[in-house]
């Protein structure tokens, strides 16, 4: 996020009266040097970081990989015995954990040979009830066309307008 976008508020938030042109550089000064630190500690954090990270990468590396293998076996004997092991349960225990089989969410997919146009062809037909209709404002593209001639003076009339919040920013100068 740019400094410029860091301080934005709409024109009425948090409104000062009669603030003197000293008080504003005072303010200024302020808010950039709290700028600055932040940006020295987050790079101190994403440091520090980045260290632990590299000291513990080889184990971490190690150990992910211990468990895709660990994974892979106890899923290949469960499914290799799931009639066995899952008649009346769809989990089995040890002293180590559980594994087992979960249901996913429900969905839909084509039978091989049909596309989703020729099943909604098919809906219109046999249950029609379950065709969705949206009706709704394309406001992003009423926003993109707002100054072309046959869009704008129509606006109005069918009872909308563009809105434009004003918004005040603080943009510090970078150390380099």
């Amino acid at each position: 996020m740019s400094g410029k976008q860091k301080a934005m508020r709409t024109a009425s938030a948090n409104r000062l009266e009669k603030v003197t042109f000293e008080q504003f550089e005072e303010a200024m000064a302020r808010y950039a040097q709290a700028e600055h630190r932040e940006v020295e500690i987050n790079a101190a954090v994403e440091d520090e970081i980045a260290e632990l990270m590299l000291q513990y990468k080889d184990e971490l590396g190690a150990l992910a990989q211990g468990k895709a293998m660990a994974f892979n076996t106890v899923e290949s004997y469960c499914r290799d015995n799931k009639q066995a092991l899952f008649t009346k349960r769809r989990s089995i225990g040890t002293i180590y954990g559980v594994a087992g089989f979960r249901l996913g969410k429900p969905r839909l997919k084509t039978l091989p040979g049909k596309d989703w146009k020729e099943v909604l062809d098919e809906l219109k037909i046999k249950l029609p009830s379950y065709i969705r209709s949206n009706d709704e404002p394309a406001k992003d593209l009423l926003l993109a066309d707002r100054y072309k001639e046959e869009i704008a003076p129509l606006l109005a009339e069918i009872g909308i307008e563009v809105i434009q919040d004003e918004l005040f920013y603080i943009e510090t100068k970078k150390a380099a």
